[in-house]
């Protein structure tokens, strides 16, 4: 089981980004694939954004179902179910400051991966594919590596 810095097992993580539309469910899918439910995990946005068709094609690619994700705030998720994570995974700016942030109410770690904005590339359908599928690769392997047993 992966470890936090104190030395406990990693068993719930929440990913959070920007506007849990691109890299947040990218995260939580690949996470929920690997891991099952050895591990909970969850995604959120700082603010709500809107389902992003070329995450939910780029894990297709893979064998992962993103097609019914809806996007949610870490408002959203906190009234929903609480914020009892062992660990946050920060993949943009805005996420890493609103994460520390929490960490004056909650005993939680914090870890910032920066992760690119695919939403920048411009160009044909397939480098803007190429753009989102280097995001699902980076994170999937930070996310095996990270939360491996």
């Amino acid at each position: 089981m992966a470890t936090g810095n104190a030395g406990r097992p990693v068993q719930s993580v929440l990913f959070l980004c920007a506007h849990n539309s691109i890299r947040s469910p990218i995260a939580e899918a690949l996470a929920r694939h690997y891991f099952g439910k050895s591990i909970y995990c969850q995604s959120a946005g700082v603010r709500r954004g809107d389902r992003d068709l070329f995450m939910v094609a780029v894990l297709d690619e893979i064998g992962i179902d993103a097609g019914k994700h809806k996007p949610r705030t870490l408002a959203d998720l906190e009234e929903w179910e609480g914020l009892n994570f062992d660990l946050i995974v920060t993949l943009a700016p805005e996420a890493h400051h609103a994460a520390l942030e929490l960490t004056r109410t909650l005993a939680v770690e914090v870890e910032y991966w920066p992760t690119s904005d695919p939403t920048i590339v411009q160009g044909s359908r397939e480098q803007m594919l190429d753009a989102y599928r280097d995001v699902r690769d980076g994170l999937s392997y930070r996310i095996r590596t990270r939360l491996k047993s």
